[in-house]
């Protein structure tokens, strides 16, 4: 695991020892070739952020600041080494130690994010919780993304995407395991008020 570009390109990042699974460095890559240019300037939130390889990507690529969320605190103590590491720890990097949903709802975040990464566990058994149905369900999460934003989220490629009215997918890409789908939230329909 390394940063692939920008300031802090090259750099080894820190896996933490848990039984998270990092993104890898190919599909970490097709993300932010995907998202280009859009990545300079934006407010990043880091959902189930790991080691924070995601997040430290968009900082290294010039993003203006990055919001880290985690829960497993290995993890955390690992995206605070790759911050020190990166030299990319300060003002522009938060890291919030709790459970994403719980973050999500616990804050009025009314259009503050440009770009939004998730990559959670995956359910790879029937029973386990499924994070990515969660996510593309929760009005906390379309309300913190800028209009206009992008959501990125991993799954598992033989997860269908159950997407509501509130979602357009408008690229789908399977890497290996790994399946990335870039979201736009859709406009409320007002002919209906």
């Amino acid at each position: 695991m390394r940063v692939i570009a920008g300031s802090a390109g090259g750099l080894p990042l820190i896996t933490p020892r848990t039984d998270l699974r990092p993104t890898m460095d190919v599909v970490k890559g097709a993300i932010f070739s995907s998202l280009g240019d859009l990545v300079i300037g934006a407010r990043v939130l880091d959902l189930f952020s790991g080691g924070g390889s995601l997040g430290i990507e968009a900082l290294s690529r010039g993003a203006a600041s990055a919001t880290f969320v985690e829960s497993e605190r290995r993890a955390v103590e690992a995206i605070e080494k790759n911050l020190e590491r990166t030299r990319l720890a300060g003002p522009t990097a938060t890291i919030c130690s709790m459970d994403v949903f719980r973050f999500l709802d616990s804050r009025n975040f009314v259009g503050t994010y440009e770009i939004i990464l998730a990559d959670p566990p995956y359910a790879k058994a029937p029973g386990e919780r499924d994070f990515a149905p969660e996510l593309l369900c929760s009005p906390s999460l379309q309300n913190a993304l800028a209009p206009g934003g992008i959501f990125v989220l991993e799954h598992l490629p033989s997860a269908k995407l159950k997407l509501t009215d509130a979602w357009d997918c408008f690229r789908q890409k399977r890497y290996g395991a790994t399946e990335v789908a870039l979201l736009r939230a859709t406009a409320p329909d007002t002919s209906k008020v």
